[in-house]
């Protein structure tokens, strides 16, 4: 359990500016492009898997309440949709990961009870787990923690639960972009520290900003052992070719996709597109087969967002149905296949 005080964000700052000096030393002058060798435990091909999400997108300032599921429910209720829907992710898409967020209203809350359903049902499934701390909406989207007092005794309770369920881990933060790469970096090493019982392997720090690189997270000796976490998305140019995505992807990836997992990366699913074709003309078609070759070739793990989500567009998977006994179509078959690709199976474009 965490005793020391909470901090500042100013108190942050000003420690990051310390501790950048003496990881600087230990790295030997340089924070980024240092090696990235895996370290003992670490595999990222393990993970092929989707997101479930809020209709919100995750960033609510109350309980979160995942696609499909009720803040009603109880234990036993969440537990049933909730396995049906991770047994749709496996039958539909061939999953075995699925990453869920957390905030302190639904952790510190009443609701958590019912919510553990939802990761004891895909755990029982065989499912790894990924949970993610989201932050909240309007001025407190910030890329801040938003409240360090409900922060980490959410982590105490997530932590106490879960460290002994090998195939839950833990993402300490969803795109922490309002911090700097050294900030967060020292952020990441204090929650390793605080909670030194979870083994490193079982840690997904984000990469810096919108998780948009890891070379920054991977360069520090302090968070040596865990996995980072990437994201990537087609909405960032209104326009590059195949080989200009292969390349943007791994300039934020550098020499650490042994490391490396892209817990979120999606693109419009519902719209038409085939991304089965070779489409040069197309950012959205040309994205997808660049990121998912790019996945296979360097064996990284991936994690599509969302699988589940409400009204979502780039939603891999819509619910269908009796609401009380959910199950899942999928909502394109050309988007499924490329991700079945980035996961080692399937054939390429075009055979």
């Amino acid at each position: 359990m965490r005793e020391t005080p909470v901090r500042s964000r100013r108190t942050h700052r000003l420690r990051a500016a310390l501790v950048a000096v003496a990881v600087a030393a230990v790295a030997g002058g340089s924070l980024v492009g240092s090696p990235a060798s895996a370290a003992p435990g670490i595999d990222t091909t393990q993970f092929k898997g989707v997101n479930w999400a809020d209709p919100r997108d995750n960033f609510a300032d109350d309980t979160l309440q995942l696609s499909g599921l009720s803040t009603t429910d109880t234990y036993a209720q969440t537990y049933t949709k909730a396995s049906r829907i991770i047994s749709a992710f496996r039958a539909n898409l061939g999953a075995n990961t699925v990453r869920l967020p957390i905030n302190p209203y639904t952790v510190n809350g009443t609701y958590w009870k019912s919510y553990r359903a939802v990761i004891d049902a895909a755990t029982a499934r065989g499912f790894k787990v990924i949970v993610s701390y989201w932050e909240g909406t309007g001025t407190r989207r910030d890329g801040y923690i938003d409240d360090e007092a409900t922060y980490w005794p959410m982590w105490d309770t997530v932590v106490k639960t879960y460290k002994g369920n090998s195939r839950v881990y833990f993402e300490p933060m969803n795109e922490p972009h309002g911090y700097t790469d050294t900030e967060w970096a020292d952020l990441a090493a204090e929650w390793l520290d605080t909670y030194r019982t979870v083994p490193r392997n079982r840690v997904f720090v984000s990469g810096a900003g919108y998780n948009d690189h890891v070379t920054s997270v991977c360069a520090d000796p302090r968070l040596k052992g865990t996995y980072l976490s990437l994201h990537h998305y087609g909405f960032w140019k209104s326009y590059a070719t195949y080989d200009e995505w292969v390349a943007d992807l791994k300039v934020r990836i550098g020499d650490c996709a042994n490391r490396t997992v892209a817990d979120e990366f999606g693109a419009p699913m519902t719209t038409g597109l085939d991304y089965n074709v070779a489409t040069p003309d197309d950012n959205y078609v040309n994205f997808v087969q660049a990121v998912t070759d790019t996945f296979r070739e360097l064996k990284m793990g991936s994690v599509y967002w969302p699988g589940l989500r409400t009204d979502d567009t780039y939603s891999l998977q819509t619910l269908t149905g009796d609401p009380a006994k959910p199950w899942l179509a999928t909502t394109n078959q050309s988007g499924a296949d490329r991700l079945a690709w980035a996961w080692g199976r399937g054939r390429p474009v075009g055979e």
